[in-house]
């Protein structure tokens, strides 16, 4: 495994200067196509989900099997397939050619490589994760389908390392519900959207009988995610500035949008 800070590939240059100054000067190297900003041990996991998640194993079956499988579990069998929720992702973030695009929690790269295609050569997706394995088939993937507009980093979601108003859009797509503290996480999101710039993420909620409340509030306790409720995210955009917003339920998953317009 390489590691030199100036062993960078030109989509990497063009996401250097989207990066902190901070985050610049403390910890980032190149390593294995991406910029690491974490030390060795990365951040501290909230359970049994996200170990999953940091292993050599979920990455290789991520698109394939776990994420689709999981997603279908979650959201029912009526619910929307892999390929709804590319679709539903671009209609929310409204992407035009030329966009910088942040993909918060980007896993193996599946969003962010819909994204750089969405935006074209002249536009720039950076995927952000906290797992190495994900992120080194993130990049493998991404060099195969020959996409030079794409660059990922090794970072906390719930502190981004990124100078504030850098992106014409954020996605976190299945994550929020695994971060520590996801409140955070949204005040750094909106910080690195420039004015009126797009959200959209995909999300826990919780049911609304009190028999199946029980039932995942249990898996909640078990799993280390997160169970929100209905209204929870859309206040939580609301207050940090966000407006035209729309929310889609399916099963116990949510797909949330806006556009910010105020502080």
């Amino acid at each position: 495994m390489s590691a030199h800070p100036l062993e960078v590939t030109s989509e990497l240059e063009r996401a250097l200067p989207l990066i902190d100054p901070v985050a610049r000067a403390t910890l980032m190297r190149a390593r294995d196509g991406y910029l690491d900003l974490l030390p060795d041990e990365g951040i501290e996991s909230t359970g049994r989900t996200q170990d999953l998640m940091l292993s050599r194993v979920v990455p290789a079956i991520y698109e394939r099997w776990w994420r689709p499988a999981l997603g279908r579990m979650a959201k029912g069998v009526l619910g929307p397939g892999m390929r709804d929720e590319h679709r539903i992702a671009r209609l929310l973030l409204g992407l035009s050619p030329g966009d910088g695009v942040l993909d918060v929690a980007c896993g193996t790269g599946n969003f962010t490589r819909e994204f750089a295609r969405s935006v074209g050569p002249g536009g720039l997706v950076v995927g952000i994760d906290v797992s190495r394995t994900m992120l080194a088939r993130a990049v493998a993937d991404t060099r195969s389908a020959g996409l030079g507009n794409a660059a990922y980093v090794r970072g906390d979601a719930q502190e981004l390392p990124f100078r504030d108003a850098s992106f014409d859009a954020v996605c976190c797509f299945a994550a929020l519900h695994l971060f520590a503290d996801p409140m955070r996480a949204l005040d750094r999101m909106a910080a690195v959207l420039t004015p009126g710039g797009r959200i959209a993420l995909f999300t826990s909620i919780r049911a609304r009988s009190a028999p199946i409340r029980t039932l995942d509030g249990a898996l909640s306790a078990q799993s280390g995610m997160r169970m929100f409720e209905r209204g929870e995210v859309l206040d939580a955009l609301e207050e940090r500035g966000f407006s035209g917003l729309e929310q889609r339920t399916a099963g116990f998953t949510q797909f949330v949008g806006g556009r910010l317009t105020g502080r």
